[in-house]
């Protein structure tokens, strides 16, 4: 017997009209923590999507486009507390359909909440300048939404990305089409039902489940779509941007990470000890922005690498809906691909690993964290994104070796910095390569407000706090002759 969710999990959302796609075809959804199936979504293609971005127009031309940003901000605050009440169930959703932990997936969703909750109070608060310019003018700026706008959102934080992106589009007065990860749909499509309740209007969000080169390629390649979001791959967002740019459509892209955490010899071991580890096994390590790589200065190398191990000892990996530390990986899939990567390690690199639960079935997608050392900087497992529970442990000797190691890679999404001495900090927050730098911390609780995003193939534009918001409007200047 498949799963419940409380509503057609196969139909797919254009225009305020649920129903089947247009094909009439279902991709299966598997539950990771058995392998067994979970429910049946809708197999939506290129017609669905042309439904569906003529729909989110038809919004724009007529009742969402004539909201006020203080009318779009109480809905999304209004949705916001609808998710809120629901974030039980929206947990029971996640945890069934991508195996995260019951604690993480509920997290999850009081972080869709606050985004919504951020946005809605942000909507009527994006202003405009005005520039002082040649005498018998009046020049100003406006910000205004691009349009349609596109959303490719990935399976490993359904929620959360939904929040950040459509959150922050649908502030801006944009009409969205959503197109989420066709492992992990359930809760997108709950999303969108709450949306319609909070009394969101017919088109301003559409949602077309479906495969990624089927309508995620549709939509992508879009000539009625005026701005792109992704988030995923480096592969897949590299063929959204080249998909997009036939139409030069702008594309925020936010990609893989291989991020690293620096620590000295004079950092607080004991403050930074839970960052080091849950910062790369959280989420199976399936996180763009997880520490999969441990920086350790020589003289303290043994003792911080002894403590993880411990550390590692006590991680647990099991079905979801137990709440573990650890859940099982999205899909045998990619069980198999992490498995393969790990068997690029020699044995005598295995420092320490979890442990698998005596009640996770065999048939689930699991994979125990690893902790590896002994391996150099350049070893495929410390390039290459793993997007698994595995963190490598990575000796420096100076302060330059250290930046030269943090910086030697093509990724650059997140750093965190620990050590008590305040001018360290403040170089390597400065030459650091990423997006994001942590001072004695790490992710900062998620951080609605904190900008977001990398650079190098950790993609490129900001999601999150007020750069979200800029970032899915466009700038008209204004100048008026006046005499």
């Amino acid at each position: 017997m498949t799963y419940d969710p409380g509503f057609p999990s196969h139909e797919i959302l254009i225009g305020g009209a649920w129903g089947p796609c247009a094909s009439g075809e279902t991709v299966g959804l598997i539950d990771p923590s058995d392998g067994r199936p979970l429910a049946e979504i809708a197999r939506g293609g290129p017609v669905d999507i042309d439904r569906a971005v003529a729909a989110a127009q038809a919004a724009l031309d007529g009742d969402w486009g004539r909201h006020s940003a203080t009318e779009r901000g109480r809905l999304l605050s209004r949705l916001g507390a609808l998710v809120l009440r629901e974030a039980d169930r929206l947990a029971d959703m996640e945890a069934r359909d991508v195996g995260k932990p019951l604690g993480q997936a509920r997290a999850d969703a009081l972080a869709l909440a606050r985004y919504l909750e951020f946005y809605g109070g942000a909507a009527d608060k994006i202003m405009g300048e005005t520039i002082p310019y040649m005498d018998g003018y009046t020049v100003y700026t406006l910000r205004e939404p691009h349009g349609v706008t596109g959303h490719i959102v990935p399976w490993n934080y359904p929620m959360q990305i939904i929040g950040r992106s459509v959150g922050a589009a649908l502030a801006m007065g944009n009409a969205c089409v959503l197109k989420p990860a066709e492992e992990a749909c359930l809760t997108a499509l709950a999303f969108a039902r709450f949306a319609e309740e909070a009394g969101l209007p017919p088109g301003a969000l559409n949602v077309v489940p479906g495969l990624g080169p089927e309508a995620g390629a549709a939509l992508s390649a879009h000539p009625g779509v005026d701005h792109m979001s992704f988030t995923g791959s480096v592969p897949v967002g590299s063929a959204v941007q080249a998909a997009a740019a036939g139409q030069i459509t702008p594309v925020t892209l936010e990609l893989g990470g291989k991020s690293p955490q620096l620590v000295f010899a004079d950092a607080d071991l004991d403050a930074a000890l839970h960052f080091l580890v849950n910062a790369g096994v959280q989420n199976a390590g399936q996180t763009c922005s997880a520490a999969s790589r441990i920086l350790i200065e020589a003289p303290i190398f043994d003792t911080v690498a002894d403590r993880m191990a411990e550390a590692y000892g006590t991680l647990t990996v099991g079905p979801a809906r137990s709440d573990p530390k650890i859940g099982p990986l999205i899909s045998a899939r990619q069980k198999a691909r992490v498995t393969e990567m790990l068997a690029l390690a020699d044995p005598s690199h295995i420092r320490a690993t979890g442990r698998l639960s005596p009640d996770a079935p065999e048939t689930g997608a699991y994979v125990v964290p690893h902790l590896l050392s002994g391996m150099g900087p350049d070893h495929p497992l410390a390039q290459q994104e793993i997007f698994g529970p595995v963190q490598i442990l990575l000796p420096f000797e100076t302060e330059e070796e250290a930046i030269a190691i943090a910086n030697g890679t093509e990724f650059g999404l997140v750093a965190a910095v620990w050590s008590r001495d305040g001018g360290r900090q403040m170089r390597l927050a400065k030459r650091l390569r990423a997006g994001q730098v942590f001072l004695n911390t790490y992710g900062a609780g998620g951080g609605v407000e904190l900008p977001f995003g990398g650079v190098g193939k950790s993609g490129h534009g900001r999601e999150k706090g007020f750069e979200a918001l800029y970032g899915f409007s466009q700038l008209k200047t204004v100048a008026a002759r006046h005499g």
